[in-house]
């Protein structure tokens, strides 16, 4: 699994732009909280999607918090973390958090 890295809010706005062609994953990721290195690492072990299917991106919501409001404003999502939110054609179709978080449900088509 590669991650491309989230960091401002231009990343988000290229992110959204790249979803109308891709279906994009944001994983907002809290790197001191156990429950979300937990569901990051169970992301990376189960994934089996190919990238041209739905691409990975990484935020680090305690380095870019600003970010992180950004995105929930934008999409219209209650800030949770860990959450990963799938972005496509410039909307939020899907959004978990915590153990909600699983590859199984990111296989259903949209």
């Amino acid at each position: 699994m590669n991650w491309t890295p989230v960091s401002s809010v231009h990343d988000i706005e290229a992110l959204i732009e790249r979803s109308h062609t891709t279906p994009c994953l944001i994983l907002k990721h809290s790197t001191t909280c156990p429950i979300s290195s937990l569901a990051k690492n169970r992301l990376e072990k189960q994934w089996d999607i190919a990238s041209s299917a739905l691409e990975p991106y990484y935020l680090d919501l305690l380095r870019h918090r600003e970010v992180s409001h950004h995105i929930a404003s934008e999409f219209g999502v209650r800030h949770e973390s860990p959450q990963i939110l799938v972005i496509k054609n410039g909307k939020c179709i899907h959004d978990a958090s915590h153990l909600d978080i699983r590859v199984d449900e990111l296989r259903q088509p949209a």
